[in-house]
């Protein structure tokens, strides 16, 4: 019996130490594992920022804005940036409210930002007011100098800099393309917004197309959206045989309104901007505005390799664009003349 038990201890103690021991191996195994994932959990948490921090600011919705937003990345795409490799791009968008554009503007100054890019005047504004030292890069202003953005176009002398749409002689050939399109033009209805910083610059060029071309002009200020069909009301009361309009955030906001009345009286209309043509209007001649959002990339890419936007003089517009719409001009009765076909950039059928 004692024999027995004899032999008996050494196999529950070889027993009880193999236990252990695999124990004991299984404990290494989970802490060295808890350990592991406590490095990764720590180095993910220690990683920064994916790329150089920019903010974008716009005054309308991103969803309107879809064509420029992709414009300004194809800009940073060709410099090689790449969202979340080497550049973080914080949209803000005021989504048609321009009283909230200072708000959004001050929470791009808390994120600390490399550098505030602007979608127009308003967006513009609000950036100047929130920061003086974070640069601000302008997509396109009408005119930046009248409003105080910057003391010259070739030396902008603060933290703003960027690119002016502003070509008040563009008006002029406006008229003209107006004119081959309803060769009997006389009398012309002027859309537009006095308030707008450059406007009387504008009107100027107008007047001086006009004495030209022998057309009496009817200006109709657009203060306020119910000013919109009060002068469509206005032009077909003076038999006005066309219609022009200038740069001003109400007709944007309200294109639709606009072509729809256009389109109600038979009036044809030549635009300052591409989006009324896209939504139903006659015809478009000025700025490529994707252009501007484009080119807005380089005035980055120069200032977060050290350039200061004080030194960077404010470029203008070098690309122009015809776009004409003839499903609007068959629904108003207008023939547009093939030799103004074929200067178009774009027809849309």
């Amino acid at each position: 019996m004692n024999e027995k038990n004899s032999l008996r201890v050494p196999n529950a103690c070889s027993d009880n130490l193999k236990s252990k021991i695999q124990n004991l191996k299984w404990a290494g195994f989970f802490a060295v594992l808890v350990f592991l994932l406590g490095c990764v959990g720590m180095a993910e948490a220690q990683q920064p920022t994916k790329g150089t921090p920019i903010g974008y600011l716009f005054g309308g919705s991103l969803s309107a804005n879809a064509a420029r937003i992709e414009a300004f990345r194809q800009g940073l795409r060709e410099l090689s940036y790449v969202e979340g490799k080497n550049i973080v791009i914080e949209w803000r968008s005021a989504d048609g409210k321009p009283d909230r554009l200072p708000a959004l503007a001050a929470e791009l100054v808390r994120l600390k930002v490399a550098v505030i890019v602007t979608a127009g005047g308003p967006a513009t504004r609000a950036a100047k007011e929130a920061t003086s030292t974070i640069p601000i890069v302008m997509t396109q202003d009408d005119d930046p100098v009248g409003e105080g953005f910057v003391a010259s176009l070739s030396r902008p002398g603060g933290n703003i800099t960027g690119l002016s749409n502003f070509a008040p002689e563009l008006t002029g050939k406006r008229l003209e393309i107006l004119r081959e399109v309803v060769p009997k033009l006389s009398r012309v209805v002027v859309l537009g917004t006095s308030t707008n910083p450059g406007h009387a610059q504008v009107i100027r060029e107008i007047e001086l197309a006009a004495k030209a071309f022998k057309v009496q002009l009817q200006y109709l200020d657009v203060l306020d959206s119910k000013d919109i069909e009060i002068a469509f009301r206005a032009a077909a009361k003076g038999r006005a045989d066309g219609v022009l309009t200038l740069t001003g955030g109400i007709l944007i906001s309200h294109r639709a309104q606009i072509v729809a009345l256009a389109a109600k009286n038979r009036l044809p209309v030549i635009y300052h901007q591409g989006r009324f043509v896209e939504d139903g209007g006659l015809m478009f001649y000025g700025v490529n505005l994707l252009d501007l959002d484009r080119r807005a990339a380089t005035y980055v890419d120069k200032i977060l390799k050290g350039r200061t936007p004080a030194d960077l003089p404010v470029e203008q517009p070098i690309k122009f664009e015809f776009i004409i719409n003839l499903k609007a001009a068959k629904q108003i009765g207008v023939t547009i003349p093939q030799s103004v076909l074929y200067r178009a950039d774009k027809v849309i059928k």
